[in-house]
């Protein structure tokens, strides 16, 4: 497989369904008999930005065509299912050719019906072969015995062999196999290239399955979940997980380390074009622009000591505690109410101002207009959010040389969300550099050298901040990001909203054994609702809210019952964590600053 993980395409019998066909028909032979559908439906999927796609034979095999009297079209329907997915792929995507066991998920194999099952197999993967699929996906098997077999037939043909399987919610197959013996038989078979999980429970439920499968696999693994649970509506059977939520876990995959993402029933293109987009822009899989340190000492020049960069520098590098709010830039160019909410909070005694570059992938005026604005009109300090996504790196030098001379100097430096997760799904980000990579270059203006290593004079002072999320899916390499980022030249850095105290003492645990410490603000949300609640859940990129607030926030009943308990449950995360750190950075939820100071203990 190619170094950065490949995206697959989704359902195939959704899809077929969802465009009138019905359900009792042979899928399979619709390449013979529709193939205008199945063309389509490939081509909308290489058009989402899948990478792999699936022939569609699934049951194509002697077995499972007999019951329609279509044995005898094996060959045929195998041979046509190739050339319909070759046509769409094009040179740029490769073709799978989908297999499916020929017993149902609770049958073994009777010792008398081996040698047809193998025979079924040799048939429907010759078929394949011949027409040149590039690996064959042995997709939703239960019986361990039956996979493996299906993976010896294959192996003989040449052709690269991914095995997967289903789980159900108790992460066994139906016939009562666990996950991890799954994976570590899987793993020592020698037919078998690459692990797979897919069909199952849906996003959720095959996240605690990949778990429990990757300590086991030893080979590359790809997931393929269903789109949660399906529901009979009016006659139909919907899937209602949304293309967001679905790319939410599919992100999650990745950050585990499988080495590929699709989807199986219920998916359809949309959820493989927003997954898609979030996956090649996530950082590690997209390619950076390297940005090298540059500290030559024949150009160097006066460098501002951290502690005079800013008076929130000042504070927080002596070891007081710092308060800071999030405000987020207005949609319109009016920017009235957030200067009066800014003033506000000037007046309660707030250190600064959090202000977040494009929040959730939207249009809003520009934050550092925002915070120019804010700090020229109000007097307080911004601490302003700059990410990687919507500039090249020459623009975002520009943008902190210029912030620099509008006296902004607190930059907090992150990757930033995918616009794939915002209002625009069809723009595109940029993303020369991660946030180590930024965070590097402004070190590097700090100590008066551009991009291209010509001086600078005077270097910037810019108080350098990054983000860390002590709930992230792979802790180890958010731990190993954050030394990186550190020894890039971080000064400081504000974590995801916490809503687990324990987490965030365990991440401040590990991570205050590096060699150098920097300042923590805990990021703090007082909820609103228990939708609120949910949605923070699901929805929002490293946060985790533990069944124990969703809890006490279903409990409530009215909207003043869930601000009171959202402020609550705050003051409480703030009271165990208040040693730990170097303050806090509260949100206004729904713009609400009373929320957000009552946490704090300002409030009138």
């Amino acid at each position: 497989m190619k170094e950065s993980p490949l995206v697959f395409d989704g359902g195939m019998g959704t899809v077929i369904y969802d465009r009138g066909v019905f359900i009792h028909t042979c899928y399979d032979e619709l390449c013979l008999t529709n193939p205008k559908l199945i063309l389509q439906i490939h081509r909308d999927y290489v058009e989402a930005g899948a990478e792999v796609i699936e022939t569609n034979t699934f049951g194509a095999n002697p077995i499972k065509l007999k019951p329609y009297g279509l044995s005898d079209r094996t060959e045929a329907i195998n041979r046509a299912a190739v050339r319909l997915a070759r046509e769409a792929a094009g040179d740029g995507v490769f073709v799978a050719g989908s297999v499916g066991p020929c017993t149902d998920s609770r049958q073994q194999i009777p010792e008398t019906f081996v040698a047809e099952v193998e025979e079924a197999f040799r048939v429907q993967m010759a078929a394949l072969a011949a027409e040149g699929v590039d690996l064959f996906l042995l997709e939703t098997f239960s019986n361990l015995n039956e996979l493996q077999l299906a993976a010896r037939v294959a192996k003989a043909f040449g052709v690269p062999v991914l095995a997967s399987f289903v789980l159900n919610e108790r992460g066994e197959t139906a016939m009562g196999t666990r996950a991890e013996t799954m994976a570590s038989a899987l793993s020592e078979d020698g037919n078998v290239d690459i692990l797979g999980i897919n069909c199952g429970t849906g996003p959720s439920g095959t996240f605690d399955a990949l778990q429990a499968v990757l300590p086991h696999a030893s080979k590359p693994v790809v997931v393929m979940p269903n789109a949660g649970l399906p529901r009979e509506i009016s006659g139909r059977v919907i899937y209602l997980t949304s293309p967001e939520y679905f790319t939410e876990y599919a992100k999650k995959y990745i950050e585990l380390g499988v080495r590929g993402v699709g989807g199986c029933c219920g998916t359809t293109p949309a959820h493989i074009r927003m997954a898609a987009r979030a996956i090649k822009s996530l950082s590690g899989v997209k390619r950076h622009v390297e940005v090298k340190p540059l500290l030559r000492q024949e150009a160097l020049v006066y460098a501002v000591p951290p502690e005079k960069k800013s008076r929130l520098a000042e504070k927080l590098l002596s070891g007081r505690k710092v308060t800071s709010v999030e405000l987020v830039p207005p949609k319109s160019s009016d920017m009235t109410a957030m200067l009066a909410k800014a003033r506000r909070c000037a007046e309660a005694g707030v250190d600064a101002i959090n202000i977040p570059d494009g929040p959730r992938a939207s249009a809003r005026v520009s934050p550092m207009i925002s915070a120019i604005t804010i700090l020229r009109e109000v007097g307080i300090e911004p601490i302003l959010h700059y990410c990687c996504r919507d500039r090249n790196l020459i623009g975002m030098q520009s943008d902190l040389l210029g912030g620099y001379a509008a006296k902004l100097a607190n930059f907090l430096i992150i990757t930033g969300d995918p616009p794939k997760l915002g209002d625009y799904p069809d723009v595109t980000g940029v993303f020369d550099v991660d946030a180590i990579g930024l965070v590097q270059m402004a070190n590097n203006l700090n100590h008066g050298f551009d991009i291209g290593g010509n001086p600078i004079d005077p270097p910037t002072g810019l108080f350098i901040g990054v983000g860390a999320n002590p709930c992230a899916v792979d802790l180890e390499r958010e731990i190993d990001r954050y030394y990186r980022k550190i020894d890039a030249g971080a000064e400081f850095a504000i974590t995801q909203p916490v809503f687990d105290p324990g987490a965030l003492l365990r991440f401040l645990d590990r991570v205050e054994t590096y060699p150098r410490r920097i300042p923590v603000l805990a990021g703090v949300w007082p909820l609103l609702s228990f939708k609120n609640a949910e949605f923070m859940n699901n929805e929002v990129p490293g946060v985790v809210v533990p069944q124990a607030i969703l809890d006490r926030m279903s409990r409530c009943r009215t909207r003043e019952d869930g601000r009171r308990a959202g402020i609550e449950i705050a003051r409480g995360i703030i009271g165990q964590i208040r040693d730990r750190v170097g303050g806090f950075q509260v949100s206004a939820p729904l713009g609400q600053v009373e929320t957000a100071l009552a946490v704090l203990g300002m409030s009138s």
